[in-house]
């Protein structure tokens, strides 16, 4: 049975895009949305500082341990009926978090939303990819949503501060309700639904299980690292219990007869580079995110919806960067050049924040390094999105395109726990050294710390540069972005029920 539809107007193409982009945004800002709501909820419900940090983990926990579950159920019961039910749970879920009148539903509210949008956002870059096969509009296509990827974060950062002091926190999570519901609407009218016909394929189950275990574990092993410290046992059981499960899962996906993810799909070069690109990009944005707020708020006294606004210059260059990228760079040069050259503007950004003190202001110290680093993930993301799932079998563009969001979801969990770890080492280290401590010697410690962070920031994309240079093949060798076959390099396509 092979995947057929009539073919779409250009229309209903470029509709279906801002309808995934939605969808895809609400779920990336949500991630960073409700951190700025944290303090009125905390204020509001009465929870503690220790019990503070479920708020965010239950989320991403959800998140990244069902994304691989979530983008192949959308191959097997149909991307459509996916994405509908991803929007309607996701926007209950935001409803009862958002009305929540306790610590313990606000925390089960942020796991449900994490679990639907394991199922969104995977189902959306499917979508996208199945949906855009000529290059040219491949690329547009592609350039807007990694554009919407990558600055999805800074959006959630001024929407919290503006939606928190002008509303209540609560609107942090109302607001998907609505953005939600506009999505529906398009999807119900403009996004196809594929023909299907023969026998379903099966679930592996045991796959998924052994890789939701494994993603459950690395996320809240480096989450625990955060709070609790690397040598905590929580922390190094959970971490080496997931490489015991990831280990089993690639053995067992060897030899299932329906593998929930085929080891083709990331030892293919060109798409393994364009995984491990995301994923260290997701580790060096969180040094921007999270230590350039503290510095806005704490050392410049910015207010949350400023602190926002700052950060809409960087969102400016990025989609800049992500048009000029994926529909003239990219074609022509390919990501062996667009992605090293990305990273490496990315590490120049990090360095330059590293010159940051107490008598920095915004738009001499801290503008221009955020429009480098704009330009940096505008030029890495999009071409590593659409590198990641080129050529793939349109049975699997799911779960391939989960890849995308787990690689991403993994990098900032991995760039969250070990950037805290390392700015408090910094600034622990700082106060010991420079007693007796003041409320100077305490701000200079704070810099210390942030300029700690921006250094392994820089590193995190210096090495990303290198790998991306080395493994990312040239231009005409194997896969290409002008490859538009529904199957991968490695297999031709087979009948497959994708709704």
């Amino acid at each position: 049975m092979s995947e057929t539809s009539t073919p779409a107007t250009d229309r209903r193409r470029w509709i279906t895009l801002v309808v995934v982009g939605l969808a895809q945004l609400m779920v990336v800002l949500d991630a960073t949305v409700v951190n700025i709501a944290l303090p009125s909820a905390q204020a509001d419900l009465g929870f503690s500082d220790g019990q503070r940090q479920w708020v965010i983990t239950a989320y991403s926990l959800a998140f990244a341990s069902l994304l691989l579950l979530g983008g192949r159920l959308s191959d097997l019961i149909g991307r459509k009926r996916t994405f509908i039910i991803g929007l309607i749970g996701f926007a209950i879920a935001s409803a009862l978090g958002g009305a929540a009148g306790s610590f313990d539903l606000l925390v089960a509210a942020r796991a449900l939303q994490g679990a639907f949008g394991a199922l969104l956002a995977p189902t959306a870059l499917a979508v996208l990819t199945t949906t855009f096969t000529v290059p040219k509009e491949r690329a547009r296509a592609f350039g807007v949503f990694g554009a919407i990827a990558g600055a999805g974060g800074a959006v959630g950062l001024l929407l919290g501060g503006i939606l928190t002091e002008s509303l209540d926190w609560r609107w942090n999570l109302y607001i998907n309700v609505f953005i939600a519901a506009f999505a529906l609407v398009g999807a119900l009218v403009f996004v196809p639904r594929i023909t299907r016909s023969g026998p379903r394929p099966k679930l592996d189950v045991p796959g998924t299980v052994l890789v939701s275990g494994a993603l459950f574990g690395l996320v809240y092993g480096f989450s625990n690292a955060e709070t609790g410290g690397w040598d905590a046992p929580l922390t190094w059981g959970m971490l080496a219990g997931a490489a015991v499960l990831l280990t089993a899962f690639v053995a067992w996906q060897r030899r299932a007869a329906h593998p929930l993810l085929p080891l083709s799909i990331v030892l293919d070069r060109n798409r393994g580079a364009a995984y491990t690109s995301v994923l260290i990009a997701g580790a060096g944005m969180f040094g921007i995110f999270l230590f350039v707020t503290y510095y806005l708020q704490l050392t410049l006294d910015y207010s949350p919806i400023q602190t926002g606004l700052a950060f809409l210059p960087m969102i400016a260059m990025l989609v800049v960067a992500a048009q000029l990228g994926t529909n003239l760079f990219v074609p022509r040069y390919g990501p062996k050049l667009l992605v090293p050259v990305g990273m490496t503007l990315g590490a120049i950004g990090m360095v330059s924040l590293t010159f940051l003190d107490a008598s920095s202001t915004y738009a001499a110290n801290v503008l221009p390094p955020l429009m480098v680093i704009g330009f940096a993930m505008g030029t890495i993301m999009p071409a590593s999105m659409q590198t990641a799932t080129l050529g793939v079998d349109r049975q699997f563009a799911g779960v391939a395109s989960a890849m995308v969001n787990t690689s991403q979801q993994v990098g900032g969990s991995i760039g969250t726990a070990l950037l805290n770890t390392l700015a408090a080492t910094a600034a622990a280290d700082y106060l010991a050294a420079h007693t007796p401590v003041t409320e100077a010697i305490g701000v200079e410690a704070a810099i210390a710390s942030y300029s700690t962070a921006y250094w392994w920031g820089a590193g995190f994309f210096a090495l990303g540069a290198v790998l991306s240079a080395l493994l990312f093949r040239r231009r005409g060798q194997g896969l290409s972005l002008t490859d538009t076959r529904p199957a991968s390099a490695e297999s031709a396509p087979e009948p497959v029920p994708v709704g």
